[in-house]
């Protein structure tokens, strides 16, 4: 019997479009309308902003900028490839779950059982360094003083608290990552304004004019580190799926959100996802969120990212370029906000480095969240189907975070460093990925829906770009190793 949402019996669901969906491992989709598409645009904003919230970190605040204090804005380039590659992987992620209401990992896992596991102990492994909650502690202690070390295992505990108390995790998560992006952009204002001097604008151009691969200076693990890390990477693409599901985009929409163990109530038991058949009127309906969700990633996650990326960029070059005692480590923001604190006023240096440990605070933020967000889902998925997948995330946040605090009590405290190791991960995780994309985008789905023409290229693009970076890193890193 149908339900109110146009759901058919189970003995429907192995029929028509349900039947492309492999169930040797989990079991067939149920059939139901495409939601209608939405009317207020507005009120669907949100995931391109956590992903950019999420991404304005390592790679915004570190990576680039480190990358400009040593050898200018000629790799600036980069990040627009970065960008314009992780657009589209995000999309096909998207794609799949706006038809679906599934994950991609689930998508994966339908193929084999342990895709999904693979890509959490990548995403774990890639976030078990907490490179970014001791940036921001670096930061604090250029405004208060005290051991980055602690204030670091400080500011894990009250993320592990944030996210098991907050009644609905992705609203918290949404408002933070909000406020961070208005923080930062103010900054940005402020600074093009009273920092940033003609010179240094005059040379903007060198981004397009003199752009090339400084490896010799900088080695091909910062390099692949700074293009994957571009607004997100690795992991932080793929639980785009499980935001936008929250959010209510498309299929997701009958999917319950992720809630509080503690303080959120209690949540039903989804079915492992939805199809819809490709009538008229459901192919009109997908279009209009197809087209949303376009537009969604664009104007928040590009758009924010690299304005932000060139920004910081510009920031870092027309303060510390060539200067002989700059530190080939994090304290060259220290330095970075005193010759601002020369420049502007006093109250400049301390604004920049509040406004960079907040950043970089909900960066880690979002990356406990999205970390944990993504093993919860593959758990619930693929091998406890019964258990409650908000208690799951629960206990796997603690995990992240009492191993974090072990990582940091074991002296593993130099950011770049941590950062560039999660960097080379996610790097290999979106060559392993983006070809699994391919699949699932043009077996699964039903034939007006699936990826083709630029889009598909764009994935073929990516394995090619991600698997030649990755290769090359391991090729570098074991030259480094043996001393060739």
């Amino acid at each position: 019997m149908a339900s109110s949402h146009g759901a058919v019996s189970g003995h429907d669901r192995s029929t028509g479009v349900a039947a492309a969906f492999p169930t040797r491992f989990l079991p067939a989709p149920e059939v139901r309308e495409m939601p209608p598409e939405p009317q207020r645009f507005w009120r669907l904003v949100g995931p391109g902003i956590i992903a950019a919230g999420v991404g304005l970190a390592s790679g915004e605040f570190i990576l680039y900028p480190y990358i400009a204090s040593q050898v200018g804005l000629v790799f600036v380039w980069a990040a627009l490839v970065g960008l314009v590659t992780q657009f589209f992987l995000n999309m096909e992620i998207e794609r799949y779950t706006l038809a679906t209401g599934e994950t991609a990992l689930t998508g994966f896992s339908r193929y084999w059982r342990h895709w999904g596991l693979v890509f959490a102990l990548l995403t774990y492994f890639a976030n078990l360094w907490p490179g970014w909650a001791t940036s921001s502690a670096t930061l604090v202690t250029y405004l208060f003083g005290g051991e980055p070390r602690w204030i670091a295992i400080g500011m894990l505990m009250t993320i592990g608290l944030i996210l098991t108390l907050a009644p609905v995790v992705y609203v918290a998560l949404e408002r933070a990552q909000m406020l961070k992006v208005a923080a930062v952009l103010i900054l940005f204002v402020v600074a093009a304004v009273v920092a940033i001097g003609a010179s240094a604008w005059s040379d903007v151009p060198q981004v397009v004019t003199r752009a090339t691969i400084p490896a010799e200076e900088l080695g091909f693990a910062l390099l692949l580190g700074a293009l994957a890390f571009a607004g997100g990477g690795g992991g932080q693409n793929l639980v785009q799926a499980n935001w936008i599901r929250d959010k209510g985009f498309g299929m997701g929409s009958y999917v319950p959100r992720l809630v509080s163990p503690i303080t959120g109530e209690p949540e039903a038991v989804p079915s492992t996802g939805y199809v819809f058949e490709p009538t008229k009127e459901n192919l009109r309906r997908w279009r209009g969120w197809w087209r949303f969700a376009n537009m969604e990633q664009l104007t928040t996650f590009v758009l924010i990212t690299f304005v932000t990326i060139l920004f910081t960029s510009l920031l870092a070059y027309s303060t510390v370029f060539g200067r002989d005692d700059l530190a080939s480590d994090i304290s060259f923001i220290e330095t970075e906000g005193e010759v601002l604190g020369e420049r502007v006023g006093s109250w400049f240096q301390y604004f920049f480095w509040a406004i960079g440990a907040f950043a970089l605070f909900a960066a880690a933020l979002g990356i406990v969240d999205y970390t944990s967000r993504l093993a919860a889902d593959v758990i619930k998925t693929s091998y406890a189907r019964q258990g409650n997948e908000s208690k799951i995330y629960a206990s796997l946040v603690w995990g992240l975070v009492a191993i974090g605090i072990v990582v940091l009590l074991a002296g593993f405290a130099q950011p770049i460093v941590l950062l560039v190791i999660s960097a080379v991960v996610g790097g290999f995780m979106m060559f392993l990925y983006s070809g699994l994309l391919i699949l699932i985008n043009r077996k699964i789905l039903p034939a007006p829906i699936r990826v083709r023409g630029v889009r598909l290229g764009v994935l073929i693009w990516s394995i090619l770009l991600f698997g030649t970076l990755s290769a090359l890193t391991f090729r570098d890193q074991i030259g480094t190793l043996f001393g060739e």
